[in-house]
């Protein structure tokens, strides 16, 4: 890609790597003042894979590329993560990526295989494979931050939520190879050798940092944290072997002064000590209620989620049933402590969604 390259409306070059003097102030955003405990004009929703496999003008672009192609071409980027909002009116933008994309920019050989997920070459078993991964660097994912950068420019008064997988979901990738029923070797590793597996988190914890520092630098507004696996681990394990790197991240990234949501899936029993790892929002999957999970975290935390995304499939009725039903729960969470709400699911969109589905969904919840 040539810089300063015109390609329709979007002018793609090198996004500026040094930390942003200034950045969206946004006063109207719903999705913004929810997720720092203020009142919204209304009730703020967006969706998790809401630019994916439902929506048909993506699947036609993916048609020509392949994900990772996708993933470090900035005007895809760009174009893939503005067609929910102009199709659905959401509250805020996510940032079209994957979170294996920061390990193959340090180096890492892995592809990510239709109808099965991240595969890794070479799993990562040993000390000495733990040593072999390389730093982040910002050139490194250099059309990522040109993406941002037109997109903050493209989204007008809607934030861009920027995002990364949590280190602990990146080292089951890395560790099993592949996804993972039961994560036997990750856990394995995770118990029997704990000096590997940290030396392994501190590693993946830095990569993590240096691909969200890359998109707040470039300007997003928000972040997430996404440890699709934790759920699968211990309360007590998490807090040892996961938390403190979980952690890190979060301080690390504080003084930026951005919304930052921690979330997992089947996580509730997980939710306070997610809470406690630093994030302003903190997402809840559709097994665990919002009034529930406001008794969980420490009061003042914002709660994001929880519709089931199988309800989409299930006809309207259902789904205004079950919208309504959740928008219920979170003033109910609200009133035991919860500092607010962000419409979402409890997990991505599936890719069979009826997309018309999605917009009246939005429409009804912001009619709410």
């Amino acid at each position: 890609m040539r810089p300063d390259r015109e390609l329709g409306r979007y002018r793609v070059g090198m996004a500026a790597l040094e930390p942003m003097t200034t950045r969206r102030e946004l006063p109207d955003s719903p999705y913004l003042a929810a997720a720092r405990g203020r009142k919204p004009s209304r009730v703020p929703v967006w969706f998790m894979r809401q630019a994916g496999r439902s929506l048909p003008e993506y699947r036609a672009l993916r048609a020509k590329n392949t994900m990772m192609q996708a993933c470090f071409d900035a005007e895809l980027i760009t174009e893939i993560t503005l067609q929910p909002i102009r199709r659905h009116g959401v509250d805020a933008a996510i940032l079209f990526s994957d979170i294996v994309v920061p390990l193959r920019a340090a180096g890492i050989e892995l592809d990510i295989v239709p109808d099965v997920g991240p595969v890794i070459d070479h799993p990562v078993r040993t000390v000495a494979d733990v040593n072999a991964i390389k730093p982040l660097e910002p050139q490194q994912v250099a059309p990522v931050a040109d993406a941002v950068t037109n997109l903050v420019s493209e989204l007008g008064d809607v934030p861009l939520i920027g995002f990364a997988g949590a280190p602990f979901t990146l080292a089951s990738y890395l560790v099993e190879g592949g996804p993972s029923r039961n994560h036997e070797r990750t856990k394995a590793m995770m118990l029997g050798e704990s000096d590997t597996w940290h030396a392994l988190m501190t590693t993946l914890t830095d990569v993590t940092i240096a691909f969200l520092q890359t998109q707040l630098t470039a300007g997003v507004d928000a972040i997430q944290l996404f440890d699709s696996w934790a759920g699968t681990l211990s309360l007590a394990d998490y807090r040892t072997y996961v938390l403190p790197h979980s952690s890190r991240v979060f301080s690390t990234l504080k003084d930026a002064g951005v919304p930052m949501t921690h979330f997992g899936v089947g996580t509730a029993e997980l939710l306070g000590a997610m809470g406690e790892a630093g994030a302003s929002v903190v997402g809840v999957d559709w097994r665990t209620s919002l009034t529930d999970a406001a008794t969980r975290v420490a009061p003042g935390t914002a709660l994001q989620g929880n519709l089931d995304p199988v309800v989409l499939l299930a006809g309207w009725p259902v789904v205004e049933r079950a919208a309504r039903a959740v928008v219920e729960d979170a003033r109910r969470a609200v009133d035991a402590g919860a500092a607010g709400h962000i419409f979402n699911l409890g997990h991505g969109v599936l890719p069979g969604t009826d997309p018309d589905v999605i917009t009246e969904l939005v429409a009804l919840v912001h009619s709410l």
